[in-house]
């Protein structure tokens, strides 16, 4: 989960970065709240395009794991009957 902190972290320094930078600007007390709205508008839509990304890399990972794991029951599924049907001829 290295990653999720990293992600995390980036997102509270951009956001903490880009109010910081809107709050100390020389404008009008209308423009600054503005440009802290559009820019936690923007946060938002960044943290919601990141978190879709994650759920669809899960999503596929979980059908390649599953698919991996049907695979491999069935090629066991195989194996048992070949082996049962060895261990009876070998006892006719």
């Amino acid at each position: 989960m290295n990653s999720g902190k990293l992600l995390t972290g980036v997102l509270i320094g951009a956001a903490a970065g880009a109010i910081l930078g809107v709050l100390f600007a020389p404008e009008k007390g209308s423009e600054t709240r503005s440009k802290i709205s559009k820019k936690g508008s923007d946060l938002k839509t960044s943290v919601t395009d990141k978190i879709n990304d994650l759920v669809d890399g899960i999503s596929k990972h979980y059908e390649n794991v599953k698919t991996e794991a049907e695979d491999l029951y069935a090629e066991g599924k195989e194996k048992f009957s070949k082996a049962k049907a060895d261990t009876k001829n070998s006892f006719s």
